[in-house]
């Protein structure tokens, strides 16, 4: 809010230059906030899709927070008012790719009663197939 009232300031002054640089400020914060909300909700669909995979079985908590999180990507990275996207497919997959270990991570301790170390549970399951699953969720319509 702030940074809202100072650009507003600026405006009345006259001084566009130094406005226009705040307003790149917000944009670039508006852009790392959504970016990391994707990353996040990676995380979440990643952990949930290698439990699945792993114990081969899932629970209706499980297929919800799945499909949730999926979800919350799809609106997050898209943009309203142009139409277009945060991410490209390449960028999500990347994005995902990064967040893979994070979810592994945590899904070794939920998995099996986590009896597994994560570099276990990653040889019971296929990470680029995890991945391919979690990107038809997130780019279906």
């Amino acid at each position: 809010m702030e940074e809202l009232l100072e650009i507003k300031q600026l405006l009345h002054q006259g001084k566009v230059a130094e406005a226009l640089v705040l307003v790149e400020e917000l944009e670039e914060m508006s852009k790392s906030d959504k970016l990391n909300k994707i990353f996040s909700y990676g995380i979440i669909l990643l952990l949930h899709l290698i439990k699945k995979s792993a114990e081969n079985r899932t629970t209706k908590s499980w297929e919800t927070s799945i499909y949730n999180s999926a979800k919350q990507i799809k609106r997050t990275n898209k943009r309203h008012k142009t139409k277009g996207y945060y991410l490209s497919e390449q960028e999500l997959q990347e994005t995902l790719q990064d967040a893979y270990e994070s979810a592994l991570r945590s899904a070794a301790l939920e998995a099996f009663e986590g009896i597994y170390e994560a570099e276990q549970l990653n040889e019971m399951v296929k990470q680029e197939g995890i991945i391919t699953m979690a990107m038809d969720l997130i780019l279906e319509p």
